[in-house]
């Protein structure tokens, strides 16, 4: 990392641990901090899952809150919120300081679909969606995202694509995503849509992990901090996320980033394996857990959605494939016809008295 680049994520750490200790003495919060120490604990864990792979830190606050606290499903929302814009963005700011390689043509789609959509989410779909459902949309995408990482992990951890930061589809494909992740996923759980985009770049559009992943991070960031905006504007806070943050905010500031870069020094595929088999114990908890409240019906419907996720999965995959054996196609014909020019020209410099 360029020295000259570091300082404005380490200055951005300034700012923010001085913000936090003048919020906790200023206002003598300590009590709340320790209270609330169970969460810090936990997103120490969620901020470098955070950071190494493309679940972001509600991934793992929304299951502690909701599953292991018994808290409703809104306040796991929106803690999910109030953590990332803290950790994601510690993260995003560190990518950037890097120069990491992104995919910029589908996270530009991504953040302009999203910012047209998880206001309207949070405003209008949100507040419908029962807490059980909440529980269970949770629950199947990211079961079903572990599920398809635990057998497709070899292919995935083997891409080398960098991706082209500007391609129409690409760009496209991330409108679309960003806009219908933003509305149905991450108004109603405060994750998603980092997964969603990520799984197009990767099964989609074959892209390295190097750049699906740090792609992933930026753009759930942006999405918290619309979440933040629009939750602080309407002033629709769910009690008690504030002493969770307080308490998690500090650690994911630095865990995240962590994130980061160890994955860096140790690769990805056992971090992506641990988070996978992660996602889909929390499907198989949420199901125990929720027994008598889904019953027969309602478990049925979970197990034929995680089926349905992983179809598309497959569907996108298999149009992932016949695009990248497309463009080798086009690049081959392209080298052919450019080899067949180069004969036919060097032929016609000859002399037919020379032969």
């Amino acid at each position: 990392m360029r020295a000259s680049l570091l300082w404005v994520w380490l200055c951005w750490l300034a700012v923010f641990y001085g913000a936090w200790l003048l919020l906790v003495v200023g206002l003598d919060l300590w009590s709340l901090v320790r209270e609330h120490w169970p969460m810090a604990l936990s997103m120490a864990i969620g901020s470098y899952a955070a950071g190494s792979t493309p679940m972001g830190g509600g991934t793992v606050g929304f299951p502690v809150l909701v599953l292991l606290f018994d808290m409703p499903a809104s306040l796991g929302r929106d803690f999910s919120f109030a953590v990332q814009s803290i950790g994601m963005v510690s993260a995003s700011i560190f990518i950037l300081c890097r120069r990491q390689a992104l995919a910029w043509s589908m996270l530009r789609g991504a953040l302009i679909g999203s910012l047209a959509t998880i206001p309207l989410g949070i405003l209008f779909f949100a507040p419908i969606v029962p807490e059980l459902w909440v529980k269970l949309v949770f629950a199947v995408l990211w079961g079903s995202f572990g599920i398809f990482h635990l057998y497709r992990l070899n292919e995935i951890t083997a891409l080398e694509r960098a991706g082209d930061g500007r391609c129409p589809r690409d760009f496209r494909v991330g409108l679309l995503s960003g806009a219908v992740a933003g509305f149905s996923a991450v108004s109603v759980t405060g994750v998603g849509i980092d997964m969603v985009i990520y799984t197009a770049l990767v099964v989609l559009s074959r892209v390295d992990l190097k750049v699906a992943i740090p792609t992933s991070v930026v753009i759930m960031a942006c999405g918290s901090l619309i979440g933040v905006a629009v939750k602080s504007l309407s002033g629709d806070w769910q009690p008690g996320v504030f002493g969770n943050w307080l308490a998690a905010a500090p650690v994911v500031a630095l865990g995240a980033p962590l994130g980061v870069f160890v994955v860096g020094l140790i690769g990805r595929r056992s971090t992506l394996l641990a988070v996978a088999v992660l996602c889909v114990g929390q499907f198989a908890w949420i199901c125990v857990a929720e027994r008598e409240a889904l019953g027969g019906a309602g478990l049925l419907v979970a197990l034929m959605a995680v089926g349905a996720c992983l179809l598309a999965f497959e569907r996108l995959r298999r149009v992932g494939l016949r695009m990248a054996e497309g463009g080798r196609e086009h690049s081959e014909g392209l080298f052919s016809r450019a080899g067949r020019s180069a004969i036919g020209r060097n032929t016609a410099k000859i002399r037919p008295d020379a032969l």
